[in-house]
């Protein structure tokens, strides 16, 4: 067993994946399920599966939700076709995209109208990439971040990125579009989310120390994935699991020192589980680098439903309460939303 833990700070559920779960969890409780969920809401399979169990049923095509059933859009955002065919569907559609990711989809439009040819940074086939490379499918390349930079002929060349890259993949790009067109397009400030920044600098501070680093999250989360790859990139083993049940013993030896992060869609009690599986005989450090209080309220359709529940409550018609008070949703957490979903149905 290892000698001591190093936990980073911060880790876990950023204020989208927060916006997202809690979105999802009044959407249960507020409606008749099953509730309908296109795409996974975020990318982690222990999160998805304990929305299954309450009643959601993630679908990959708009045909598959029946006429007027309540739907969601996932976190990381959809194409424009898609959001058209379901509120053609649905009789409530709540879009739960997070906002960094609208800012990226609102700046390839405005680009593509201003007669840019774009450049997109992102992983081929993700969610987000989908969503964001058909805003405009004109005008915008997929460049994979370790792929050469295509050559186009254009005048005016933009560059935007996924929003969960590791920012050693943006820079590299960055680096070599730069080089190829001097005169570029880049945002002022970087589309790099800030929780993916934050906990990659989090795990630099943790390479610094540990034998190894274990990163908390799916396979399929772009974000956990970076993480890994920055600790890799820096010198120090690195490894992704989804729990304690991914522990091998191979993968500890000679780890006297441990670091552990969690990606921004990994439950905190999943990252609690594996240091008590962990057991460090000197018990554990936290490594704090930033303190995060940012807040992304309910998306607009959802607040709008919920506030005509509550006004039906608060008349006596003796409807069911969502979950907590509108009104609470700051102080009402992601994990507290999940945790609730064992009472659900």
């Amino acid at each position: 067993m290892p000698r001591l833990v190093l936990l980073a700070e911060p880790r876990g559920f950023c204020a989208g994946v927060e916006m997202a779960i809690k979105a999802l969890t009044w959407m249960l409780r507020t409606f008749e399920p099953p509730v309908y969920c296109y795409h996974q809401i975020v990318h982690n399979r222990l999160v998805v599966e304990a929305f299954e169990r309450a009643g959601v049923r993630f679908v990959d095509d708009i045909e598959q939700v029946p006429p007027g059933a309540p739907l969601m859009l996932s976190a990381h955002g959809s194409a424009p076709e898609v959001i058209e065919a379901a509120q053609a569907r649905t009789g409530l559609l709540v879009d739960a995209v997070c906002p960094l990711v609208t800012k990226v989809h609102h700046q390839v439009r405005r680009l593509a109208d201003d007669d840019y040819r774009i450049l997109y940074v992102g992983h081929q086939g993700h969610d987000e990439a989908v969503g964001t490379l058909a805003v405009a499918p004109a005008a915008t390349t997929l460049v994979e971040p370790d792929a050469s930079v295509p050559q186009l002929s254009a005048d005016r060349v933009a560059l935007v990125a996924q929003t969960t890259l590791g920012l050693f993949e943006w820079q590299q790009t960055l680096a070599a579009t730069r080089r190829q067109y001097p005169a570029v397009w880049t945002a002022k400030k970087s589309d790099l989310c800030y929780a993916t920044t934050n906990r990659q600098s989090a795990v630099e501070e943790l390479a610094r120390r540990a034998d190894l680093v274990l990163v908390v999250g799916s396979e399929a989360s772009s974000n956990t994935q970076a993480l890994v790859r920055v600790a890799r990139e820096l010198g120090v083993r690195a490894e992704r699991v989804e729990g304690p049940e991914d522990l091998t013993a191979a993968m500890l030896k000679g780890a006297e020192v441990i670091g552990v992060t969690a990606g921004a869609s990994a439950p905190e009690a999943v990252v609690t589980t594996l240091i008590d599986a962990l057991a460090p005989t000197q018990g554990i450090e936290l490594v704090t680098v930033t303190a995060e209080d940012e807040y992304f309220p309910l998306p607009r359709q959802l607040r709008g439903a919920l506030g005509a529940v509550e006004a039906a409550v608060a008349a006596g018609l003796g409807l069911p309460p969502a979950v907590a008070k509108l009104a609470d949703d700051r102080t009402w957490s992601a994990t507290a939303a999940l945790a609730s979903l064992v009472t659900v149905n």
